[in-house]
């Protein structure tokens, strides 16, 4: 018990420095306030041309929180630099509604400029499996001095079993796969929730407004929690009401911040994601934008565009999700940049499955400005196999912001790409 305090008075120091001003200014000996500003770029237009009405999907996939066959980083080097009426049909996108209904809208790009070298990576480092083995560097975020400001409290659970992060009053930025897996719903998305994670007051007599609520809410928590242990157990498990009741107890007694779920309005994915457009499982479009059906009144992260790796300060990435490792608890880590394509990081944070969805960001200075702002730069797309001459291999990957994903993101949220020129 001495050691586990000892730990996580050592963990609340570290956090406290790796987030102090001072400890940010110095990072591989060089002076971060003058080198690292976030980049003011010109971002590409992205205008709806049209929207087709679809067939109600049958909302059948099973959740893979693990993507396997993905064209890893060799194959990203022999990728063809994609054409402008390739990347209308790739940024292109499916909305699904709460009621089942679901729309295609097709775009249009303007003001693009192609890149000729756009898949090209870095070299090579050797690989090493993604597992948390002997030191685990992750953080349990427990003290609510942390848990419940940002950027950390940005971070959510979805109710399929990811994580994301508020991008918006009523958006979430989250994985593609964890609603979809590339020809289908995942079963658990047609009754889609996030939970935004809440302490509960302690002695408070007074009823909140919504109190009515609370058992509905409480009975969908014990139904995504037990979701996503199912997940994590395998297909084959069986979880028996005993169980659940078992761990409600244990999460009581414990006394662990608890969830207030809220549904699902829409939710888009790009067209580049689907397997009938790709052929394949492309992680460069593996995310999704959730509306929620009520505005959230915590504080949300901006969206970014995410700069190559060498301005990236001391070439670290931070990112916070729910670790089903670590039921009910957010789970922070940092670890630096291994490789990078222009739509993808390659690197080794220790992650487990639950995480997958989170937010990844940066902290940069804004230009012209003393002022320091933080920005979510990319999506944590998880543990990838990948096959590469023959043999299975590993690593995790992230999806970069690029200028275009920017756009279309950008167009999800406020619904007109006029507000979306600078990034």
């Amino acid at each position: 018990m001495q050691a586990r305090r000892q730990s996580n008075k050592m963990g609340h120091v570290l956090l406290l420095l790796l987030f102090s001003a001072s400890a940010l200014n110095l990072i591989n000996g060089r002076d971060v306030e003058e080198d690292f500003s976030w980049p003011l770029r010109k971002v590409p237009q992205l205008v709806k041309e049209r929207t087709l009405s679809l067939g109600t999907p049958k909302f059948e996939a099973s959740a893979k929180l693990e993507l396997s066959g993905v064209c890893g980083i060799e194959c990203q080097r022999k990728l063809p630099v994609p054409h402008l009426s390739d990347l209308k049909e790739l940024l292109s996108y499916e909305t699904v509604f709460e009621n089942g209904t679901r729309t295609l809208t097709e775009v249009n790009v303007l003001g693009l400029e192609l890149d000729p070298v756009r898949n090209a990576t870095t070299h090579v480092l050797s690989r090493r499996k993604r597992q948390v083995y002997g030191t685990d560097s992750r953080f349990s975020i427990s003290d609510t001095r942390f848990l419940t400001n940002f950027p950390f409290n940005t971070a959510v659970k979805i109710s399929t079993g990811c994580s994301g992060i508020l991008i918006s009053p009523k958006h979430v930025l989250t994985a593609a796969h964890c609603v979809h897996d590339g020809k289908d719903y995942i079963k658990g998305s047609k009754k889609l929730r996030v939970g935004l994670l809440r302490l509960k007051s302690k002695g408070s007599g007074k009823k909140r407004r919504g109190a009515r609520r609370s058992k509905r809410e409480v009975s969908e928590l014990e139904e995504h929690q037990l979701d996503a242990k199912q997940l994590e157990q395998g297909p084959n498990s069986r979880s028996g009401r005993k169980r659940k009741t078992s761990a409600l107890n244990e999460r009581k007694s414990e006394r662990k911040p608890s969830f207030q779920w809220t549904r699902v309005k829409s939710t888009q994915i790009p067209k580049g994601w689907l397997k009938d457009v790709t052929g394949d499982v492309a992680v460069d479009y593996d995310y999704a934008v959730l509306e929620l059906k009520r505005p959230h009144k915590k504080k949300y992260m901006e969206l970014g565009i995410s700069p190559n790796s060498k301005m990236v300060p001391g070439n670290m990435i931070h990112f916070s999700g729910y670790d089903a490792d670590r039921s009910g608890q957010l789970v922070y880590r940092f670890c630096s940049i291994s490789e990078e394509s222009s739509d993808l990081f390659y690197q080794y944070c220790d992650a487990e499955s639950g995480s997958t969805g989170s937010g990844i960001y940066l902290r940069l200075k804004e230009p012209d400005r003393k002022k320091w702002k933080r920005k979510v730069i990319a999506i944590y797309s998880g543990h990838q196999w990948v096959d590469i001459n023959g043999e299975e291999q590993d690593y995790n990957v992230a999806v970069r912001i690029t200028p275009l994903k920017y756009a279309q993101i950008c167009l999800w949220i406020h619904g007109d790409s006029e507000t979306c020129k600078l990034g």
